[in-house]
Parts: structure tokens; sequence; C-alpha cells
């Protein structure tokens, strides 16, 4: 009997809260380090990166509007299914080259760190906001809120716990996003695309593309839409390509070459406000004629 050969999933991208094919009809296998065919992966495209752009700022204004334990909520929602679904990402971790212990730790510290930032959620505005002391009847407050829309690219040696580690704080803080999931190990960052759809995450506020870094990463950091970019991997000479691509257009770009995402450090507040501005607004104080402070 002739030996069967198995049907490779095809793994689309995720945009708008749709899985659609790349436009450019490209893809690329995904191999483990044995040379082992794992699956069919998109070759993202820079129109498929726009298609996200658009999504993201339609997104953007209601995400951002949304009550800060709301965001909390759902980002918690998020830990939750990918709790449910532990076992599918282990068994994706180990078909590309983890152990056992390794995998595991991977997809709970993603579980935990999701949970982190949804605690944050409602809480980093207190915190980081301000009353300053004024000469004038004034008092005059200083209070984050998110940058708008952020582009940014996974770190390439992990497939779960990098790609969680930038999407959590950038979107607990009101932003949307656009992320880059590794090539070398694409598995887990569309199943977590599955994780978010059901996972009442309004559409376009997480979009995930696939395929290779070196060709999308400077239409991440030119295209004109795009209001942040965070760079999650470890290459030095790329990120002196992406600022001073940045720079061009006056984007904000946050770099993260010597973070170490294992670390209990990588659960850090002052990654959300990375992406925030702060806002300063002045509100009069009035004096009663009894004398007495009114406001």
């Amino acid at each position: 009997m002739n030996k069967r050969n198995e049907i490779l999933k095809t793994y689309k991208l995720y945009v708008n809260g749709q899985f659609p094919r790349t436009e450019s009809g490209r893809y690329y296998t995904a191999r483990n380090r044995d040379g082992l065919a794992l699956a069919n992966v998109c070759l993202g495209s820079r129109k498929d990166f726009r298609d996200a752009v658009v999504a993201a700022r339609k997104a953007f204004p209601g995400w951002s509007g949304r009550p800060a334990y709301n965001r909390g909520q759902i980002l918690y929602r998020i830990a939750e299914m990918l709790e449910a679904r532990k076992g599918q990402f282990i068994e994706e971790l180990l078909l590309q080259d983890s152990n056992a212990e390794a995998a595991r730790s991977e997809v709970e510290t993603s579980i935990d760190r999701l949970v982190y930032y949804a605690g944050w959620c409602d809480k980093y505005t207190a915190v980081f906001s301000t009353v300053h002391p004024v000469a004038s009847s004034h008092f005059n407050f200083s209070v984050p809120e998110p940058t708008g829309v952020v582009a940014a690219i996974a770190p390439q040696g992990t497939s779960l716990l990098g790609l969680v580690s930038l999407i959590a704080p950038v979107i607990a803080g009101g932003n949307t996003v656009i992320i880059l999931g590794s090539q070398t190990k694409p598995l887990c960052c569309i199943s977590f695309g599955e994780i978010v759809h059901t996972a009442d995450l309004p559409a376009g506020v997480v979009n995930i593309l696939t395929g290779d870094p070196t060709e999308l990463s400077p239409v991440f950091a030119e295209h004109l839409d795009v209001n942040a970019l965070a760079y999650g991997d470890e290459n030095p000479g790329q990120v002196r390509l992406l600022q001073e691509s940045a720079a061009l257009n006056v984007k904000r770009m946050k770099a993260y070459t010597d973070r170490d995402w294992w670390q209990e450090s990588a659960n850090d507040p002052y990654l959300i406000m990375d992406f925030q501005e702060i806002k300063t607004t002045w509100h009069p104080v009035e004096s009663s004629l009894e004398g007495g402070g009114k406001y």
C-alpha cells in the first residue's frame, strides 16, 4: 500500500477580523530543522500591509474610546481562550523545534503576560497621570492617550511569546496594531489570530501578517498612516534602517533589541507608555464671593 501524503495546512493572514489569502498569491513552506514541511504560509505583501493599516485606522476610534475596564476584560478573555487551547500551541511549538519543557513554558508565560496587561488596562492612566502646580487659578492635568496605529515586527526567535509580548501592551493602551510574525516559526502567530477572532476583540484592532521581515520592514516604517513602530528582534543593522526611515515621516520608533521576553522583567507597564501621548489640559478654578474655593 502506498504511503499517503498528508495535506499541509495553509496558514492565511489575519486582517480586519478575517483570514484572507495574500493578494500577491505568494507562499512559502515552513520547515523544521530536519527539513520536515510543516505548513504553507502566506508571504505577505505591501498591499496586504496597506489593507491592514486601513482596518487598524478604522478600528482605532472605537477601541481607544472603550472603557479601560472593558479593554482589560477582553485581554483577559484572550488569555482564557489561549489557556483552553494550550495543547494545540504546545504541539505547534514542538513541531518548530522546541522541547516539551520550553514549549509549555512559552505558552504559559504568554498566557500570564496577557493577564498581566489585562490588569493594567484600567490602572496605568492613574499611575502615569499628573497634576502640576501652577501660579494661576487653574488645575493643570497631564494624562496619557493612545498614539494610534502601531506597526510591530515580532522577534524571529520565538513563535508565540514575542508576538504576545508586543501585542498586549500596545492594545492595552488603546492602540491598534499590525504585527509581522516570525518567518522561521510562523505557526503560532496565525493560530493566535484564531484566538483573537473568537475573544470579543473588535475587527481591525489586531492584524497579523506573515512574510519576509527584510521585505516588509521598510514598508512598515514608511507608511504615512502608521503612527508608531515597534521592533522586537535583535538585528542592529535593521534597527538603524528602520530608525532612518521612520525619521523621514516623524514616526515614533521603539526598538527592544536587548529585551529578554522570557524574563519577568518583560512584564512592564512602561511598555504601555511607549505608545502613549501625553495630553495636558487646564481647568479653571472658580473662587466664590464668600471666600471658599469652588470648582
